[in-house]
C-alpha cells in the first residue's frame, strides 16, 4: 500500500491549519497590539508636549510682554526633565525667534512648519521627529508661539521587541506543527464524527481547555486525536500569551499615567511655593504704599497718583496670589468628607457681597437644598468663585438677579448658579475654564482668570464636573455635579 504524501494526510492538513491559524492570529494580534501601543505612545507624547507648551506659554507671557529673552530662555530650560524633547523655540507673534532651547531645528528655523494665524495649536510628524506648535494667548490676543521638537526613537525599539516576540512564538508554533506532522504519517480511514463534534463544540463555546477523547480503535485515529489536542493547547498558550501582553500594556499605561500625575503634582507644588513666597515682599510693598498714602498731603499730584497706582497694583497682585494659592491648593490638599450646607454657604457669601456694595440692586434667590458630603473648605472656594463671578458680571446692570438652586436630571442632582448679567459667546464656552483665559477685558470686568479653573479642578477631585451655558447680555448659568452619594 502506497503511503500518501504528507501534504495529503489529515495530520499534514492539521499541521498546516494549526500553523496558519496560530500564526495568523498571532501576527494579527501582534500587529494590533503594536499599532495600539504606537498610537498610544504617539498620542501620549503629543499630550505631554501639549502640556509642556501650555505651561511654557503661561510662564512666558510676562517675558514676551516685557521683552525679556533671558527669562524666556530660563523657562524653556525646564524642558530638561523631558527626555524625548530635542529642542524648542519661542517666537514673537510676528514670527521672529525670541528664545530657544537645545540644538536648532531646521524645520522651525527654515519656516517649513509655521503655525497659521487662525490656529491655536498644530503638530507635524516628520519621520522620527514630532513638532508641536502652541499659540500663547494673553487677554484674548496672541503674544507669541512656542515650538517643541521631540524624537520618536522609542517606537523603533518597541517594533524590534514586538518582532522578536512574534518570531520566537512563530518558531515554537512551527516546531510544534512539525512534531505533529511526524506523528501523523498515514491517512486515517476511520470516521471522525466524534472528533468533528468536539471541534464544533470548541468552536461554539470558545473553550480551549476541552480535549478530544483518544480513540483505541486504530493508531492513525489516536495520532490524529493527539495532534488535535496539541493544537488546542497551542491556541490556549497563544491566548494566554496575548492576555499577558495586554496586561503588560495596561500596566505600562498605568505607569505612564502615574508618572504624568507625579509631574503635575510637582508643578502644582512649585506654583504653590512661588505664590506663597511672593506674599512676604508684597506685604512689605503694601505697607510702604500705605505709609506713603498717609503722607499724601505732603506730596504733589503726580506723586499721589503714583502712590494710588502702587496701591491698586499691590491689591491686584494680592488677588492674583490668593487665586494662585487656591488653584494649587485645589490640587494638592487632601479631600475631606464633611457635612456641607451649600445653602448656608451661599447665604453667607451673598451677605458679604451686599455689605461690600450696599447700593447695588441685586436679588438673591437661594434654594434650601439638602446637605452634601464634600470638603467644606474646597466647596466654600467653589461657591465663592461662582457667586462672586455672577456678582461681577451683573455689575453693569442697574438691577440684577442671582440664583442658586438644583434640579434632578437623568437621575442625578445638578446644582446651578444663574445670573442675568453680561453673559458670554456660547461658541467660547469650552474656553471659560482654562487658567488665565478671559472672555472679557480687564477694563470691562477685573479679575485674574484663575477662579473658574480652580472650581473645575476642585469638582474634578470630588468626582464631579462643571459646564456653562449663556449668551451675550442674556446672562450665564454654571452647572455642576457631585458624585452619587455626595
Amino acid at each position: 500500500m502506497t503511503v500518501p504524501h504528507d501534504a495529503q494526510t489529515i495530520s499534514g492538513r492539521i499541521t498546516r491549519m494549526n500553523l496558519l491559524v496560530s500564526g495568523s492570529v498571532l501576527i494579527l494580534a501582534v500587529l494590533a497590539f503594536f499599532s495600539y501601543d504606537m498610537l498610544s505612545f504617539r498620542q501620549s507624547l503629543i499630550n505631554n508636549l501639549r502640556a509642556e507648551a501650555q505651561i511654557i506659554g503661561a510662564n512666558s507671557v510676562s517675558a514676551l510682554t516685557f521683552d525679556d529673552p533671558a527669562s524666556a530662555a530660563s523657562t524653556l530650560q525646564g524642558l530638561d526633565r523631558s527626555p524625548d524633547v530635542i529642542s524648542a523655540v519661542l517666537t514673537t507673534d510676528n514670527g521672529s525667534i525670541f528664545a530657544n532651547y537645545g540644538p536648532p531645528d531646521d524645520a522651525i528655523l527654515s519656516g517649513k512648519h509655521v503655525l497659521g494665524k487662525e490656529e491655536t495649536e498644530h503638530h507635524w510628524l516628520n519621520g522620527r521627529r514630532l513638532l508641536l506648535a502652541h499659540r500663547i494667548m494673553f487677554e484674548g490676543s496672541s503674544v507669541g508661539v512656542v515650538y517643541i521638537s521631540a524624537t520618536l526613537n522609542e517606537i523603533g525599539q518597541r517594533a524590534r521587541h514586538y518582532l522578536l516576540i512574534a518570531g520566537l512564538i512563530l518558531l515554537l508554533c512551527m516546531l510544534a506543527a512539525l512534531l505533529i506532522s511526524s506523528l501523523s504519517r498515514k491517512l486515517v480511514a476511520q470516521p471522525i464524527a466524534s472528533l468533528a463534534e468536539t471541534a464544533r463544540s470548541i468552536s461554539r463555546e470558545h473553550d480551549y481547555s476541552v480535549r478530544a477523547q483518544e480513540s483505541t480503535d486504530s493508531v492513525e485515529m489516536s495520532l490524529l486525536t493527539e495532534a488535535f489536542n496539541e493544537m488546542l493547547q497551542q491556541i490556549q498558550l497563544t491566548e494566554s500569551a496575548l492576555r499577558k501582553s495586554r496586561d503588560e500594556l495596561e500596566q505600562r499605561v498605568e505607569e505612564r499615567t502615574a508618572e504624568l500625575l507625579a509631574a503635575n503634582r510637582e508643578l502644582e507644588a512649585f506654583s504653590y511655593t512661588v505664590a506663597h513666597d511672593l506674599r512676604g515682599p508684597l506685604d512689605s510693598i503694601t505697607g510702604l504704599a500705605y505709609l506713603l498714602a498717609g503722607a499724601s498731603s505732603q506730596l504733589d499730584p503726580n506723586s499721589r497718583e503714583m502712590v494710588q497706582r502702587l496701591q491698586d497694583s499691590t491689591k491686584n497682585m494680592s488677588l492674583l496670589i490668593d487665586d494662585l494659592l487656591n488653584f494649587a491648593r485645589a490640587s494638592v490638599t487632601p479631600v475631606k468628607h464633611d457635612d456641607v450646607n451649600l445653602t448656608g454657604i451661599a447665604l453667607r457669601i451673598a451677605g458679604e457681597l451686599r455689605s461690600l456694595e450696599p447700593t447695588r440692586r441685586v436679588d438673591f434667590v437661594i434654594a434650601d437644598l439638602p446637605h452634601v458630603d464634600a470638603d467644606a473648605g474646597l466647596m466654600r472656594i467653589v461657591m465663592d468663585n461662582l457667586l462672586r463671578n455672577a456678582w461681577k458680571y451683573t455689575s453693569h446692570h442697574t438691577k440684577a438677579c442671582i440664583e442658586f438652586g438644583a434640579k434632578l436630571t437623568s437621575g442625578r442632582m445638578v446644582y446651578f448658579v444663574r445670573d442675568d448679567g453680561a453673559g458670554f459667546d456660547p461658541g467660547l464656552a469650552g474656553e471659560i475654564f482654562q487658567p488665565f483665559h478671559r472672555l472679557h477685558s480687564k477694563s470691562e470686568f477685573p479679575g485674574t482668570g484663575i477662579g473658574l479653573a480652580t472650581v473645575q479642578r476642585i469638582l474634578a477631585r470630588h468626582g464631579g464636573e462643571i459646564w456653562a451655558e449663556g449668551a451675550v447680555e442674556k446672562g450665564a448659568t454654571f452647572y455642576f455635579t457631585l458624585p452619587t452619594g455626595n
